[in-house]
């Protein structure tokens, strides 16, 4: 059996009616990397469902928006209550070199993973030189 060991159980739920979000912060950790010309991020949103998802692109700054509603019904008496519901945001700040408008999203088993690919113009490439050799005309 479990037992209700939160002193502030109470005080999280009033907080939660009153404001209308949860009184414990909501977290989403995540990973970000680089493997060639692609940027992933990594988030973690155990217990969303796909469709509460929103990613917004505006000028260089990404927002995640998701939203995770409690599995029990509102006449419910909890007697513990650890796993943060409510909406969740986060803004990512991403680089000039990133090319915002080919991100690609996928979501399973609880992470969001975000692609990005580096920008054409930022990948490193090489350069002709022209007229190396200096011309001699050859008599003979």
């Amino acid at each position: 059996m479990l037992m209700r060991t939160d002193p502030f159980r109470e005080l999280d739920r009033l907080a939660e009616r009153v404001w209308g979000t949860a009184a414990r912060p909501a977290a989403m950790p995540m990973d970000a990397w680089r493997e060639g010309d692609t940027f992933y991020v990594d988030l973690d949103l155990p217990g969303v469902t796909p469709e509460s998802i929103d990613l917004d692109v505006e000028r260089n700054v990404l927002t995640v928006r998701a939203e995770r509603k409690p599995t029990y019904g509102e006449n419910t008496d909890t007697v513990v209550t650890e796993r943060p519901v409510g909406t969740f945001s986060r803004q990512l700040f991403l680089g000039e070199t990133l090319d915002t408008d080919r991100i690609d999203a996928s979501y399973e088993a609880g992470v969001l993973r975000l692609r990005i690919p580096v920008a054409e113009q930022a990948k490193p490439r090489k350069i002709a030189i022209s007229g190396g050799e200096s011309r001699k005309e050859i008599t003979g």
